[in-house]
């Protein structure tokens, strides 16, 4: 019988995640429902700005809180964090932040999500930059044909996310990131589909950016996320410019436009207060559990459900390799329509969706054996 890591003793899955109640959930890949403890922070910003509107809160020395949890969440310092409403805002960022020249290379992969896609053609398309794209092979983007690529001619920026979204193959970012440090090429990352759910480090992965939204698996509300630029690279992007980049913001009438220091000069205005509360909570919640016994959970419980939907005839696409699984799990069906089966799970209050003509399923680490179960067992035979 698999077992899984412990859970602590105080936490209890109904009372922090309620959804267990109604669905059998697995889109965390998708958008997650958010923690109770989450939604308890919105709620009382929502109750204290509707009362007593900005006078009680101290919000923005409680974001800092937030922008702490996030930093140690990646192993990286505060001063690398800046909030962002979402990953795209972060990679674009670097896009549109770098200075790029005609001939430069930019290299990522086949299958990623659009935001880490768009910002590099439209920066193909203005500064005759090339964009190449590695090919995916049966589920996998085989790390040599990475390096391959990065190495063929003047590449200044390899971006990639940590888990691809659709597949969920996990790139090896350690050997990536040795790679792109000694040779001089940035490394950026789409952070979403790994940040709580996989162990991130920016340091031992040499990432000089990344960018994560928290409405994933690290079961925080919409429009509320983090960018991380490596401390050394801070004067290499041009921010986007508002009030609140420089030094003196608070200081409305005195116009001195000298940048933040640190990573709050690319936060040009007011911060998504309520979201960033929300997904402090929910960091929290991810520490306090830990990140060792989230992505064992996760790991376990994938690894069980793979077998079965194996053993009930689907085709899994996900690698299950050693170091390129994730919480994403994506499988065919040879038999069935698999718009229909999507229809037919959800009658029976059991979410997964479809993706590049693929059905997946994400858990997290408060999910069960017996969830995994259920999932398998309410699909037909695909024999």
């Amino acid at each position: 019988m698999t077992e899984l890591p412990a859970l602590p003793a105080s936490f209890k899955v109904e009372s922090e995640f309620p959804i267990v109640r109604r669905w059998t959930f697995f889109n965390h890949a998708g958008v997650a429902p958010i923690s109770a403890r989450a939604a308890a922070a919105i709620g009382e910003f929502a109750q204290q700005a509707r009362d007593d509107a900005y006078l009680t809160g101290h919000w923005y020395r409680r974001a800092e809180v937030v922008r702490r949890l996030s930093a140690r969440l990646i192993n990286a310092a505060p001063e690398e964090i800046a909030f962002v409403k979402n990953t795209s805002e972060g990679l674009s960022f670097v896009a549109n932040g770098l200075d790029w020249k005609p001939g430069d290379r930019i290299v990522s992969s086949s299958v990623e999500y659009p935001s880490n896609v768009y910002p590099w053609m439209a920066v193909a398309q203005r500064h005759g930059v090339r964009h190449v794209m590695v090919p995916e092979k049966n589920g996998r983007i085989e790390l040599e044909d990475v390096l391959a690529a990065a190495s063929d001619g003047p590449t200044r920026l390899l971006a990639l996310s940590q888990v691809e979204y659709a597949s969920g193959f996990q790139h090896d970012l350690r050997r990536i990131g040795q790679f792109c440090r000694s040779r001089g090429i940035y490394l950026c990352v789409d952070g979403i589909q790994a940040c709580g759910a996989l162990p991130v480090d920016v340091q031992g992965m040499n990432i000089d950016f990344l960018s994560a939204d928290g409405h994933k698996w690290m079961l925080g509300p919409e429009g509320a996320g983090f960018f991380f630029c490596r401390r050394e690279l801070l004067d290499r992007l041009r921010p986007e410019i508002g009030w609140m980049n420089v030094i003196n913001a608070d200081d409305y009438g005195h116009y001195d436009f000298t940048l933040k220091p640190d990573a709050r000069r690319f936060e040009c205005g007011s911060y998504n207060i309520g979201g960033l509360l929300g997904l402090g909570a929910s960091l929290e919640l991810i520490l306090e559990v830990g990140m060792e016994t989230i992505t064992g959970r996760l790991l376990a419980l994938t690894d069980y459900l793979c077998e079965r939907l194996a053993d009930k005839g689907y085709r899994v696409v996900s690698s299950r390799r050693a170091g390129e699984q994730s919480g994403i799990i994506s499988f065919t069906s040879r038999k069935h329509d698999q718009h229909q089966l999507i229809g037919w799970l959800q009658d029976q209050r059991i979410v997964i969706v479809l993706r590049e003509n693929r059905l997946r399923a994400s858990p997290h680490f408060y999910n069960s054996i017996a969830d995994m179960d259920r999932l398998v067992d309410a699909l037909p035979l695909d024999r």
